[in-house]
């Protein structure tokens, strides 16, 4: 009975994380190539409205799916366009986006709180999911969840075994050599951030027709700040981002279970604890404390040193002008 109950909650972690692997996934490729995306969480609230509402509309989730995809990608282009091309700050144009595509969220979907709608069929995939622990904690998801697993492979694929992904990461470390090399910088910039801005609608869609079935106001707060600070947390590293993203379901399912054995704590105190608690990972994982790890733990400090550390793009954030 125990067995159960752990493997029970480890799928619902997989399950709930999905839609913070895809925003992660997405900001890591952004940030790689070397521009900041920081309207995740104002982008995944109008990416779920705008899923949730076009599957409303149509029928179709994945008409939804697409269309939120479809929303995250040119949220994203108007941050790189901003950037590069009318070089203004991307920072300060994804807080004015954050709050601008919050704003959109509330008013156009409007009509769509809080009604029923579609969601993604659940689909065990046959064989797999009568594995031993493995198989249902894996294999007894949704399409998106899967999917979800695809794109943690493909990214870590692509950045460490490819040709596209070294020229991403020339770009995103030293411009300058990349374009000594032949590369197209900024067109090379535009289409990563768009890719990675359609992975973070792609979350958006997640949430409202996997995880947290239909559309409220401010369905999605806070999420996108945390997929920001998984980034970090994970060194830009695909796989590491991926955990970070399980780690903090695994922080709100833990909060949910503990609820119930302290009736007198106030909920709100649960309900903030995954987000103080990640937080205060990102303080141990800090550059400064890495670098001190072996002083701390003479003889683990060097291994865990080569497991937390990661560096930011050497470009990021940087434009780069060819004239």
């Amino acid at each position: 009975m125990a067995e159960s109950l752990v493997v029970q909650t480890l799928a619902s972690v997989v399950a709930a994380s999905s839609p913070l692997v895809f925003a992660g996934i997405g900001e890591t490729i952004s940030e790689k190539v070397g521009v900041t995306n920081l309207s995740l969480d104002g982008s995944i609230m109008l990416a779920a409205m705008t899923g949730f509402a076009l599957a409303s509309l149509s029928g179709s989730v994945w008409v939804g799916i697409v269309g939120a995809m479809v929303v995250g990608a040119l949220i994203a282009l108007i941050i790189a366009v901003s950037n590069i091309s009318l070089r203004q700050d991307q920072v300060a144009v994804g807080f004015v986006l954050t709050l601008l595509c919050a704003d959109l969220s509330s008013f156009i979907g409007k009509p769509f709180v809080r009604i029923p709608g579609p969601s993604m069929a659940h689909m065990p995939i046959p064989g797999l999911v009568q594995i031993p622990i493995l198989g249902p904690i894996f294999f007894n998801h949704d399409m998106l969840v899967y999917l979800s697993y695809v794109a943690i492979a493909l990214t870590s694929i692509l950045f460490k075994h490819t040709q596209p992904g070294l020229k991403l990461r020339a770009v995103g470390e030293r411009p300058e050599a990349a374009f000594a090399r032949g590369i197209n910088v900024n067109r090379c910039r535009y289409l990563y951030t768009m890719l990675g801005g359609a992975l973070v609608g792609l979350a958006g869609a997640t949430y409202s027709l996997s995880v947290k079935l239909g559309w409220s106001y401010r369905h999605t707060a806070g999420f996108g700040w945390i997929a920001l600070a998984i980034v970090i947390f994970g060194g830009w590293n695909p796989l590491r981002v991926a955990f970070g993203a399980y780690l903090f379901g695994a922080l709100g399912s833990l909060a949910s279970i503990l609820q119930p054995s302290f009736p007198n704590v106030p909920t709100q105190v649960f309900q903030a604890a995954p987000f103080a608690l990640m937080i205060l990972t990102l303080l141990l994982v800090n550059a400064e404390f890495i670098e001190r790890l072996p002083l701390y733990m003479p003889k683990f400090g060097n291994a865990l040193q080569r497991i937390l550390q990661g560096k930011p793009p050497a470009g990021l954030g940087k434009r780069f002008e060819s004239d």
